[in-house]
């Protein structure tokens, strides 16, 4: 039979690397294809390849035909972080790499800032222009804020007394009002006294 009676048909011509397509004969009773196909069976091809399938009629003539199947590579997505360890309620960004667009499993959007609660780790799936997906993570490491406590050698002192105000539950120490950690200071009217400890992380 002529050539035009048969054809190759595929239910992809392009495709990503790891997925499927079937490949189908017709114009014929009975098809052969190479390159490890069979015909109505799912195959995944790990590059472009061309098909041949050989038909054959109900009267054992036989023609062939080809198509060919283009397989696109993956993206290599890569995951980072603005910082990977950090202390609680610290800003951080999560960004993509090696894509064209980008999503990240816990609901964050790629280069905006958030407020991050607990260690956790991030996954983002990266798409490139042809459609192909790859996925790449980032753990961020969180350290519990440090349990700060205001002391004072006195909560209530004539003027012209010395009080001294210590912080403890940190490292080091910062205090408001032009007060030194540790160091006598006489104020002059009542106030208060805020301190910000700073631990090891």
């Amino acid at each position: 039979f002529p050539s035009h009676d048969i054809s190759a048909n595929s239910t992809s011509t392009e495709i990503c690397n790891g997925e499927s397509v079937t490949l189908t004969g017709s114009g014929a009773v009975s098809y052969v294809w190479d390159n490890g196909a069979t015909n109505g069976v799912a195959i995944s091809p790990v590059s472009t390849t061309t098909y041949s399938v050989e038909g054959t009629d109900a009267k054992g003539c036989k023609n062939n035909a080809t198509i060919i199947v283009t397989v696109n590579a993956l993206p290599i997505v890569t995951a980072s972080a603005s910082k990977t360890t950090a202390c609680f309620n610290d800003p951080v960004i999560l960004t993509g790499g090696g894509a064209t667009s980008y999503t990240w499993n816990k609901g964050q959007l790629n280069g905006v800032s958030f407020k991050i609660q607990k260690t956790e780790t991030y996954t983002v799936t990266g798409t490139d222009g042809k459609g192909c997906t790859n996925t790449a993570n980032v753990t961020v490491n969180v350290n519990s804020l440090p349990i700060v406590k205001a002391n004072a050698t006195s909560l209530e002192i004539c003027k012209g007394a010395t009080v001294t105000l210590t912080g403890s539950g940190a490292t080091s120490y910062s205090w408001d009002n032009g007060v030194t950690d540790g160091v006598a200071f006489a104020p002059t009217i009542t106030k208060e006294y805020k301190v910000t400890g700073t631990d090891g992380n």
